[in-house]
């Protein structure tokens, strides 16, 4: 197939890589500006330009997708088809309607659960036992277009953000080859979503990242391994940032107050929630790398009865 390609993060750079592997025409790629990051204010290319670059493809990079002249420019394509796959701009309705098959979108939840922006952040901070990935046809909605194809992934106990990322980025590069054999051969029949089951997952932001230990230790541990690698989860401790990396449930019947360390081993500090207790593994204290906590406390002093959050 001919296809016009749009996504800029690492979960579309995998999806570009297969569809070309596969063979398919990839006739140009569109993603986001390139951008500053940084106190030096280098240029920072998404990764998806950064593979298209590196293999001579056309890359297209405009600032709103959605004028005119963006809009005749890529009609002169004649793609079969558009995938798309976080591209992170709203398609009008003159490019959903544009190639012969359409837009279809990459998205990793199992709709019409997790519509939205960070699907597979939502999916273990509220518990799911089961995520996916959806090819659906894009329509004017935000991820309300009928399904194409779909298949599910267990999200297992030490599952985390980043590598449930990292195992729906490669489900999603594989179900995208599957799915444009299917479509070109009229296989496919869509399935429209039922609105009754839909659910919305917003954008994660830093300030979600802080613990309240009054919650229970079950939903203290899923934040902890659902915002890995960004922003993950953080309290204080003397009154400087510790990110918490790893942490485990622990039962207990301390009646003291939550954030309160109520045991310090060699390789855990155990923490009072409002519900039983966490077993903080991993840490790392603002300024420093990350490290166990076997290792942390060689240098640094936690005592009993100290509080985090504070």
């Amino acid at each position: 197939m001919k296809i016009i390609f749009m996504g800029t993060p690492d979960f579309a750079a995998k999806a570009l890589e297969s569809l070309d592997n596969a063979g398919h025409e990839i006739v140009l790629v569109v993603t986001q500006p390139d951008k500053e990051k940084g106190r030096g204010k280098q240029v920072s290319q998404s990764p998806v330009k950064e593979y298209a670059v590196a293999h001579n493809m056309n890359v297209f990079q405009p600032v709103k997708i959605r004028e005119k002249e963006n809009v005749d420019y890529l009609k002169g394509f004649e793609a079969d088809i558009c995938v798309v796959a976080a591209f992170g701009q709203i398609l009008t309705e003159d490019i959903l309607n544009m190639p012969k098959y359409g837009c279809v979108n990459i998205h990793a939840s199992l709709l019409p659960k997790y519509r939205g922006a960070a699907p597979i952040q939502w999916s273990i901070l509220n518990g799911e036992k089961q995520t996916g990935v959806t090819i659906m046809q894009m329509d004017k909605g935000l991820d309300t277009g009928d399904m194409l194809l779909q298949k599910a992934i267990d999200i297992e106990a030490c599952d985390t953000g980043e590598s449930l990322f990292d195992k729906l980025m490669l489900l999603g590069s594989e179900l995208i080859c599957e799915a444009l054999v299917k479509i070109e051969k009229g296989e496919l029949i869509p399935i429209r979503q039922n609105e009754a089951e839909s659910t919305y997952a917003g954008k994660i932001t830093k300030d979600m990242g802080l613990i309240d230990f009054s919650r229970d230790s079950e939903i203290i541990e899923r934040y902890v391994r659902g915002l890995n690698s960004w922003p993950s989860a953080f309290t204080m401790i003397n009154g400087k940032t510790l990110k918490i990396w790893k942490a485990d449930i622990v039962k207990t019947e301390s009646t003291e107050a939550p954030g309160s360390v109520i045991e310090v081993n060699s390789d855990a500090i155990v923490v009072k929630t409002g519900n039983g207790a966490i077993s903080i593994k991993e840490i790392q204290l603002e300024g420093k790398k990350r490290m166990t906590v076997h290792d942390f406390l060689l240098g640094y002093k936690v005592a009993v009865g100290a509080t985090l959050g504070k």
